[in-house]
């Protein structure tokens, strides 16, 4: 008998994989390239999928890098 993948298993681990990826990229970001609090970006896109794409389409701030 053959098992097919849980619909529920691979959007948990979706979830968990872009979460891991926008945490990550908060880190690292200073906080003058992010748009709001860090704290607040952590707990939107640890709530679902949307917050962490909301952080990537409108939480960073997007422009020139600077190499002062």
């Amino acid at each position: 008998m053959e098992r097919k993948p849980n619909g529920l298993l691979l959007f948990v681990l979706g979830h968990v994989l872009v979460a891991s990826w926008t945490w990550r990229d908060i880190q690292q970001r200073p906080a003058q390239q992010i748009r709001g609090s860090k704290r607040l970006w952590r707990l939107l896109s640890a709530a679902n999928t949307l917050g962490s794409a909301s952080y990537w389409l409108a939480g960073r701030r997007y422009g020139p890098s600077r190499s002062d």
